[in-house]
C-alpha cells in the first residue's frame, strides 16, 4: 500500500508518460537519420527500438546485441530481444536530465554502430 501511495503522491505515472513521450520523440530523430533504425514504440517509460540487422565490413553480423554492447561500453544498459529489438525500461524515478543523458548515449552508440 505504501508503494502505491508513493506512486500516487509523487505522480510517478504522470512523469513516466511525459518522459516516455520525450524519449520516443528523441528516438524518432534517430529513425529519421539512420535507415537501420526502423521504429520506436512504447508506452510510458517502457519502450523499444527496432534495429535492422546488418553486416559489418568484415561480414560479421551487426544486430541489436552488438548495439547493446556499444550502449554498455558508453554507460547505458539495455536488453536486446529477438535479434532486432532493444528494450529500454528506466526506473519511474528517472529525471528529465537523466533521460536526456540516456538519449545522448543512445545517439552516440547508434552513430558508432553505423
Amino acid at each position: 500500500m505504501e508503494a502505491l501511495s508513493i506512486i500516487k503522491d509523487e505522480k510517478l505515472a504522470e512523469n513516466a508518460e511525459r518522459l516516455g513521450q520525450l524519449f520516443r520523440a528523441e528516438m524518432q530523430k534517430l529513425v529519421e537519420e539512420f535507415d537501420y533504425v526502423k521504429l520506436v514504440r512504447g508506452k510510458g517509460l517502457l519502450n523499444a527500438v527496432i534495429i535492422e540487422p546488418r553486416k559489418a565490413a568484415d561480414g560479421s553480423p551487426k544486430t541489436a546485441w552488438e548495439l547493446c554492447l556499444l550502449l554498455r561500453d558508453n554507460g547505458l544498459l539495455a536488453k536486446p530481444t529477438h535479434g532486432d529489438i532493444i528494450r529500454f525500461a528506466p526506473p519511474l524515478v528517472i529525471t528529465e536530465e537523466q533521460l536526456m543523458e540516456c538519449c545522448r548515449i543512445i545517439g552516440l552508440s547508434v552513430r558508432q554502430f553505423a
